[in-house]
């Protein structure tokens, strides 16, 4: 290989013998002390012949030139200032003495302030700084930033997650990452979740934005990092190939570079990692509200699904948690055409639900699985050998408390709790809840019970959460447990409102999903049976709460 044909190491975007030729042609325009970075003179100047480079260097350098005159009044400088991200290798040492406002924000980027004058873009000096005030000028450049105009389009990649990307002729939109969440809102009509966003700012021109909300965010990282990495290539205007994490407004790079090598890799910070291992699980599992779920589970291919993977269990038996799974979600999904599971259907759906549930953690002897429409399969012998996943075990849980199976409940909570706290994608509420309910179905006393109902209400607070979203937390995880607070202390009047509340939360949270896990409120649904059997007045006719299984007249013997 030559020179002819060897990326340069300094401009990449040239080979070394073009690289020597621009750098030797911009060398007269040194002569005044000035050095600039040739970044984007080489992506201009690598998409036309070479003997246009004379010219088009001769006129960048004139632009340049016209832009560093400065001396605007402080009311100029504030009507036209914006808040710019710049690549950390264009600070020349020169350029960052006069640049001691500029700080690093991220690794790679440098938030700086630019002047947009008609023909030209400056950036601010301190001495600029001084003459319009630090904070007035903070103020102006935020406000001028989100007024500059950018197209808006979203792009679905292959695997299914959602990029949202901001883009046009502006120099200044990539700043817009700085103010990520209003950009969003402005874009899209709403902020960011509070997890943030992953973030890209290939060029100055355009950013790439996908929110974390859901298991997605694996998919669009991976996705991110590839379109950064060839934006930023591109050009012109290269501003950074790294993928950032938008958080509580600070970001925050993943993309780790091997200069030697010249590789990338991505290396999400522990929080991160946390929140994305807790999305893909609730994702998975079917326990989001998200836009991807855009039609109801075909009953009947549900039934058959559910079928056939209990029938497989013979051969393969790790298939259990996926074909609780998917009979806990036929349990669901009945609910929407027999919302008060009056019909032997819908009870053979639960009832399935709670013998996989319990098999999967506390083994079972062989049994019949009765699934409705003829479909029978035999349950073979199931070892206890419980998976670390607490929030199956928590649903199996509920399943058993709603059918009345208080063997089941009693066996469930012989599982080791140190097995479901070797589940690293929940948050640590989760385990203080399985403790609580483990020693109130023991039979320890009141005392301990209420020691560990503290520390689940303690630790499930905002500020603790590092898996799961705010907006799951509280609005759906939480509401059993406020409900059990009240069951507890026998408290029958705010155990009504309590649970009014939580069905509230659960159909603000699911809105008009068809998902199956929006038809009951599974978590409330064990608390008011619960509460019905201990003869709290409850209201048996409300929504979520299938009214045969919480006032026991659907509940039957199941193996």
């Amino acid at each position: 290989m030559t020179s002819h044909d060897t990326p340069d190491s300094g401009l990449p975007m040239l080979t070394s013998a073009q690289a020597s030729h621009l750098r030797a042609l911009a060398a007269p325009y040194a002569q005044d002390g000035h050095h600039h970075s040739l970044h984007d003179l080489a992506h201009m100047c690598r998409k036309v012949p070479e003997e246009q480079w004379p010219g088009l260097v001769a006129a960048h350098f004139a632009r340049l030139r016209q832009a560093s005159k400065g001396g605007e009044s402080a009311e100029e400088l504030l009507r036209d200032v914006h808040a710019r991200l710049l690549p950390v290798e264009s600070l020349t040492p020169e350029l960052a003495n006069a640049l001691r406002y500029a700080r690093v924000v991220a690794d790679g980027l440098v938030f700086a302030y630019a002047l947009d004058a008609p023909t030209s873009v400056r950036i601010l000096t301190d001495d600029d700084v001084e003459r319009a005030g630090i904070e007035e000028l903070g103020r102006a450049a935020y406000a001028n930033l989100m007024r500059v105009p950018v197209q808006h389009d979203e792009v679905v990649v292959e695997e299914g997650a959602m990029l949202h990307s901001l883009y046009g002729d502006s120099p200044f939109v990539a700043g817009k990452a700085l103010f990520l969440s209003e950009a969003a809102r402005q874009a899209v009509g709403e902020p960011l979740p509070d997890a943030g966003a992953l973030v890209v700012v290939p060029t100055r021109h355009n950013l790439v934005y996908h929110p974390i909300a859901d298991g997605s965010v694996v998919d669009a990282l991976n996705s991110l990092a590839a379109y950064a990495l060839g934006a930023h290539e591109d050009g012109p205007g290269a501003l950074s190939p790294r993928v950032y994490w938008w958080h509580r407004g600070g970001l925050t790079s993943l993309t780790v570079i091997d200069h030697d090598t010249r590789t990338f890799s991505l290396r999400p910070p522990p929080l991160l990692l946390g929140l994305m291992k807790g999305l893909v699980r609730l994702d998975r599992a079917g326990r989001l509200a998200t836009s991807t779920v855009a039609t109801a589970p075909d009953l009947a291919e549900l039934a058959h699904a559910t079928a056939e993977s209990i029938a497989h269990l013979g051969q393969d038996p790790t298939g259990l948690g996926d074909a609780f799974a998917s009979a806990l979600a036929l349990a669901h999904a009945r609910c929407a055409t027999d919302p008060k599971a009056a019909h032997v259907g819908t009870w053979d759906a639960w009832a399935t639900a709670v013998q996989l549930g319990s098999a999967l953690f506390t083994g079972a002897q062989p049994q019949e699985c009765h699934l409705g429409e003829g479909f029978v399969r035999q349950l073979p012998a199931t070892p206890a050998e419980p998976p670390a996943d607490a929030r199956a075990w928590l649903d199996a849980l509920y399943l058993a408390a709603v059918c009345r199976q208080k063997d089941r409940i009693g066996r469930l909570c012989e599982v080791p709790l140190e097995t479901l706290r070797q589940d690293d994608s929940v948050d640590e509420y989760v385990l203080h809840w399985i403790d609580t309910l483990q020693t109130y179905f023991s039979g320890r006393s009141m005392d301990d019970v209420v020691e560990k109902l503290l520390a689940t209400m303690e630790s499930s607070m905002p500020d603790a959460l590092t898996h799961a979203p705010k907006d799951f937390v509280n609005r759906i995880d939480y509401q059993p447990i406020a409900l059990f607070h009240r069951l507890i202390a026998r408290d029958h009047d705010t155990f009504a409102k309590t649970l009014a509340e939580a069905l509230a939360e659960h159909a603000g949270y699911w809105g008009e999903s068809p998902a199956p896990r929006a038809r009951v409120a599974l978590g409330p649904l064990a608390m008011a049976s619960l509460a019905y059997d201990y003869e709290f007045p409850v209201d048996t006719t409300q929504p979520y709460l299938p009214m045969y299984l919480l006032n026991r007249e659907r509940i039957e013997v199941i193996p």
